[in-house]
């Protein structure tokens, strides 16, 4: 699989007046991705990040006027944990985005953690991908990402093989105690739009390393997701004191 990274990626860093205005910005941001998505194809694939800071963003999303019906939902990693875990993406997922109309109308696909063991659940991860996603790359029309404390993105975590692993689209991950299956870095670069939201002062220096050209991905792998286009990065003030460009 070839891994479609540009070196000359460019960041553009939004910095939002408050934690409403992040949710609000980040939902708008997915949002115009999908309409350009539906004004060009039939369908949409939009890959969403877990965790607890995209959860209000996903109520603004949830309420937006799209044709939810021809928008396909995955999630960019998932615990490997049963689908009704307090820790499931897919549970946030179901209880925040996929709750409301006209949101509810999407096609989830939700990581199938239900199998014997995490390799299977990445394999079987990788199958529905490529059948939703046909092509050499699949090529998801947004990706929405987060940004660890310690640089990492998705379920790609400094020093473990999941950042290194260019060769599939879903490997597995390993952090924070839990078994994980993440999208690779080939799959999140080949998106036609890159969205990073970032939020809380334990993020400041992790977004700053993600900003620094010289800064090497191997200790920060949220710098291995370099697609074509423009990468937007929402984030707070917190986030974002003392940056250059903040």
């Amino acid at each position: 699989m070839a891994h479609l990274t540009h070196p000359a990626t460019r960041y553009h860093l939004i910095v939002a007046a408050s934690a409403e205005d992040l949710a609000r910005q980040t939902a708008e941001q997915v949002a115009a991705g999908i309409d350009l998505a539906l004004a060009e194809r039939d369908r949409a694939q939009i890959a969403l990040a877990g965790g607890e800071t995209p959860r209000a963003a996903y109520r603004h999303l949830g309420g937006e006027h799209l044709p939810w019906e021809r928008v396909d939902v995955l999630l960019g990693d998932e615990r490997w944990v049963p689908a009704d875990d307090p820790s499931s993406n897919a549970r946030m997922l179901r209880e925040t985005l996929l709750a409301q109309t006209p949101a509810s109308r999407a096609r989830f696909h939700p990581v199938p953690t239900d199998r014997p063991t995490p390799e299977a659940s990445a394999e079987a991860y990788a199958a529905e991908l490529a059948a939703l996603c046909p092509g050499p790359l699949p090529r998801f029309d947004v990706v929405l990402l987060g940004l660890g404390d310690d640089g990492h993105t998705a379920s790609l975590f400094p020093g473990t093989a999941a950042p290194g692993v260019s060769d599939r689209s879903v490997t597995i991950g390993a952090g924070k105690g839990l078994p994980r299956i993440t999208l690779t870095a080939p799959v999140l670069s080949a998106a036609r739009r890159v969205i990073f939201l970032v939020s809380g002062a334990g993020k400041n220096q992790a977004l700053a390393r993600l900003l620094d050209p010289a800064e090497p991905a191997m200790r920060t792998p949220a710098r291995l997701v370099r697609p074509a286009g423009e990468v937007v990065i929402l984030a707070d003030a917190a986030a974002a004191a003392d940056l250059p460009d903040a």
